[in-house]
């Protein structure tokens, strides 16, 4: 369908309007250039906020971040994503699930310093993937890390993490602490994935929190300390900031965490590109540098690593509106909330057992979404070259191996990594240089 008028951009403006800037035709997008009127911009941008706010408030909670940093340093990486990235690639940057395991591990005496050390490094190494990418291509990073790799390192991530949702990693902060109010929220987040349609069904993990964060409170189960802070606390107000330390244990934990990064924004620009119909891949490099140096900005004060959030991807999928309009006002929406030390107060009164109700739904996804990487660039397991990638490294994920060299210690995610990039191009080179890598398996025609 032909697209209708737009009109031309002004010298004061960064859009075009798109046809009447009230609706969109069937078949039409809405394309990054372009916004509806301001009114509906406001109000796509809001649905952008909600979309990514609970995962990304359950990242700090879990790793103890101060979440209104989190989310100002949120906003401030999506507003720097979109001006690195030339305004044509449309993202928000939530906090990062990859790296909770490595910043638990990286916290030294509840000290979050080292970690933030860590997350530093890790986004200086990211936008340097990203400056190499940007003048060299990348199709070198599908090499690197084809889907039988990729798919592993996501799916070990989530099962790593499975402890965590239990027990908190020994901290106190999961099912076991609250089963009760664990298990309603996890019902309450399946039963409003099921009950509810659109966009409601896209907040069941927020709604989930609201329900048990309601029984707790009905229960008496809320932290008093929590309750008097959220009290006490101002509305308006910078949030709490932190300097970042520097050790090579917090910087070997953490750096293997770009990996992840890497094929989260490839695989949203990819994602953009196909809704769009446009071709992106020139934007690549970008993406990788974006948000390398949103991390940095992050881990420099205090908040949580970021990376190109697919929950948003939802709402434009939903709305069929791509504009970066919107993002600038999810960014800066964001940021305002960070400003308000009451809302981050009140983040912090959430109880144990809803964290660890939300985290058995939130760490079993990123598990599922390892094997739905698999299945959709339809990974061959009758290769064993394939097959012993994903098992080796999903066994030294899921069971936290742990290697300890003098001062450094490096943990499942970071070993159960290395296994399959090592397992999968050592395996390859053995088998080419003998002559037994096995031919492509024939799917079968389903009429024979």
């Amino acid at each position: 369908m032909t697209e209708a008028p737009t009109e031309p951009r002004s010298r004061w403006s960064a859009w075009t309007i798109h046809g009447d800037g009230r609706s969109v035709r069937p078949g039409d997008v809405v394309h990054p250039g372009e916004r509806l009127s301001w009114p509906r911009t406001l109000g796509i941008g809001v649905q952008h906020v909600v979309a990514m706010f609970g995962a990304t408030f359950t990242v700090p909670l879990i790793t103890g971040f101060p979440p209104a940093t989190t989310l100002f340093f949120s906003g401030i990486g999506t507003l720097l994503f979109l001006l690195i990235t030339g305004n044509r690639l449309p993202s928000y940057l939530g906090s990062s699930f990859a790296f909770i395991a490595p910043v638990l591990a990286a916290k030294a005496g509840g000290d979050i310093g080292p970690a933030l050390g860590g997350i530093v490094v890790a986004g200086v190494a990211l936008a340097a993937v990203g400056l190499v990418v940007q003048l060299a291509g990348s199709r070198w990073i599908d090499a690197l890390m084809p889907p039988v790799v990729t798919g592993a390192i996501v799916a070990l991530i989530g099962l790593n993490l499975a402890p965590v949702a239990w027990d908190g990693g020994g901290s106190g902060t999961g099912v076991k602490a609250q089963p009760l109010i664990a298990v309603v929220t996890l019902a309450a987040i399946l039963l409003a994935t099921v009950a509810f349609r659109g966009f409601l069904a896209r907040l069941s993990i927020l709604l989930g929190v609201l329900v048990g964060w309601l029984l707790a409170a009905a229960l008496g189960d809320l932290d008093p300390k929590a309750v008097d802070g959220l009290r006490d606390a101002a509305w308006i107000g910078l949030p709490e900031f932190h300097a970042p330390s520097f050790s090579l244990r917090a910087v070997v934990l953490v750096i293997p965490v770009i990996l992840v990064l890497i094929a989260e924004n490839a695989g949203h620009v990819k994602a953009v590109a196909a809704m769009t119909g446009r071709n992106l891949d020139r934007d690549m490099g970008r993406a990788f540098m974006g948000d390398g140096l949103a991390t940095v900005l992050a881990g420099s004060g205090g908040g949580s690593g970021t990376t190109t959030y697919a929950e948003n991807i939802g709402v434009m999928a939903a709305t069929r509106v791509y504009s970066t309009a919107a993002y600038w006002v999810a960014g800066l929406a964001a940021v305002l909330l960070g400003l308000s030390p009451k809302f981050g107060a009140l983040i912090l009164t959430v109880p144990a057992g809803v964290l660890g109700g939300a985290t058995t739904a939130l760490y079993g996804l990123i598990a599922i979404l390892g094997a739905r990487i698999w299945i959709e660039n339809r990974v061959d397991f009758h290769d064993p070259v394939n097959l012993m990638t994903a098992a080796v490294a999903l066994i030294v994920g899921a069971a936290n191996y742990t290697l300890t060299a003098g001062d450094l210690s490096f943990n499942g995610i970071a070993l159960g990594t290395a296994a399959a990039l090592v397992i999968y191009h050592g395996m390859r080179l053995v088998a080419h240089l003998r002559g037994t890598t096995p031919e492509p398996r024939q799917t079968p025609d389903p009429e024979l």
